[in-house]
């Protein structure tokens, strides 16, 4: 077990960014939802309470029950979470005047108090909220004050509770670390020796105590996530980990052989498959996004069940989850909606009797990169984008046919390349090309042409929960238009997706 933060989860877009600032600190932590947290043991340090898209004056507002976190842990409220502690105690909150959104300065500053300690006088916070503390009991005593907001930030006498109506973990707020950290280091006590070296010594000792001496099974992608897990288990199991790669015709151009050429240099054990014409056969005329999931997730499910089946007395069936899949199969209050199927989260078919192993399920997407290279992998493993499950199938708007899979790798190829040999893969989340289901009239030579349209996409982001589409230099564009064009035979126009999460999706599909 390891110290703990605990973050109950009321639904705020910004929930996450709270977690990664909290291990920025190298302090493990965990979201839950705040109806469904685990229960409080000696290694929960303290308590965050996030923000919320609800208001604690709705009729249906979240409220938690804190009678084993109250006044016996370190406790701070984000936002909502203040402005919930306020009401719950007694306090006045009621709908602000003029909505408070968007950059703030900290105009009084009790600088001896510990949770404000550091800050300079006039540093900038973010404001988000519709609602706003107006009254406080007596017991509470305001430590940080705007020129509009009165209360944005107050302690509880007699207890070690704090309540701020800025948010600490966004960009925006300059000196947000150093409150985060005198709340989690100094108030909370947490020793900071959550580390990259401390997660891969635990993590290899835990996976040999839970797996002894059985085998494991392991699909690869060629992602980073599926990399990094098969390492992790190498390192723990040797020879008793297995791992499948399977090509479902779906990948980027020339990836299986380059990707699989990779592995058996690392000294993987690993079993490449090609099942192309299987996967494009249970593909024929489906053209629903999640039917197409489902018929990808499923078909592969198969493929890998015939081959593990050919591996005596496996037990174990290991999988890339990150926490961001982990964090998004969670509802915060009752079902949620399906925004769209997650591939590694859930359950196996009940003919794989096999137990899951999950050795990244607490990890950001950078946290994986930063094992990675402490465990020595290859960069170009290492600082791959991210790549869907369902590979190309889900960037051909449409039904799939293997001559849509090879326009489209050919398009994806030039932009892909176009962006390394520039320079600027790395400073994109990630990128690909999108094969739209219409057709463009275009002149190429003397000739009309009416032929496929390609988007491309660029985002850039910190874990793929939110994303800005990348500005892109022009000429670069340009270039990668008029190589797309000419190169790849059936497109003659290609547009650029500007387009951010939310409201899109990275992905369209």
């Amino acid at each position: 077990m390891q110290e703990t933060i605990l973050i109950l989860d009321f639904g705020s877009q910004y929930t996450q960014l709270i977690a990664r600032r909290v291990r920025e600190l190298n302090v493990y932590c965990e979201i839950h939802p705040y109806n469904d947290f685990p229960e409080i043991t000696s290694w929960v340090k303290g308590v965050i309470l996030s923000g919320s898209p609800f208001s604690v004056l709705d009729q249906n507002a979240p409220i938690p029950d804190l009678s084993a976190i109250r006044n016996k842990l370190p406790l701070l409220g984000v936002c909502y979470g203040a402005q919930f502690l306020a009401k719950d105690s007694g306090g006045k909150v009621m709908p602000s005047s003029i909505r408070e959104y968007g950059r703030a300065n900290l105009g009084f500053i009790n600088h001896d108090h510990e949770l404000m300690r550091g800050m300079t006088d006039h540093c900038q916070v973010w404001m988000s909220h519709g609602d706003t503390i107006l009254d406080i009991p007596k017991e509470f005593k305001i430590i940080t004050s705007t020129a509009d907001v009165k209360v944005a930030g107050y302690e509880i006498e007699g207890e070690k509770t704090y309540g701020i109506q800025f948010h600490p973990e966004v960009y925006h707020t300059t000196e947000g670390m150093i409150l985060l950290r005198n709340f989690v280091v100094d108030i909370c006590g947490c020793s900071q020796t959550w580390t990259p070296e401390s997660f891969i010594e635990a993590t290899i000792a835990s996976l040999q105590e839970k797996i002894g001496n059985d085998k494991v099974v392991l699909g690869l992608s060629g992602g980073v996530d599926s990399s990094v897990s098969a390492v992790l288990l190498d390192r723990a199991i040797g020879k008793n980990l297995t791992c499948i790669f399977v090509d479902n015709g779906l990948l980027r151009k020339n990836e299986f052989e380059l990707v699989l050429d990779s592995y058996q240099h690392m000294g993987l054990n690993v079993i490449g498959v090609d099942a192309k014409e299987r996967f494009y056969k249970a593909l024929k005329g489906e053209s629903d996004p999640e039917g197409k999931r489902k018929i990808i997730g499923g078909t592969f499910i198969e493929v890998f069940d015939e081959e593990a089946h050919k591996i005596k007395d496996v037990k174990w069936l290991a999988q890339g989850t990150i926490y961001p899949d982990v964090i998004e199969s969670k509802s915060v209050k009752g079902p949620s909606a399906t925004i769209k199927s997650h591939h590694n989260v859930g359950g196996l078919p009940d003919f794989m009797k096999l137990k899951i192993v999950e050795p990244l399920n607490t990890l950001f997407k950078d946290e994986v990169r930063k094992i990675g290279r402490k465990l020595n992998m290859d960069p170009n493993l290492i600082n791959r984008h991210p790549f869907p499950g369902p590979g190309l199938g889900i960037r051909i708007l449409g039904d799939i046919t293997e001559e849509k899979v090879k326009i489209l790798q050919d398009a994806d190829h030039i932009y892909v390349e176009g962006l390394k040999n520039s320079g600027l893969y790395d400073k994109v989340w990630q990128a690909g090309v999108i094969l739209l289901p219409i057709h463009s009239v275009g002149v190429m030579g003397d000739e009309r042409t009416y032929e496929n349209v390609v988007a491309l996409r660029a985002v850039v982001s910190t874990d793929g929960m939110t994303a800005d589409w990348s500005q892109l230099p022009y000429d670069f564009l340009a270039k990668v238009s008029n190589d797309i064009i000419n190169k790849v035979k059936g497109v003659n126009r290609v547009v650029y997706d500007i387009s951010s999460k939310p409201p899109a999706t990275i992905e369209w599909e």
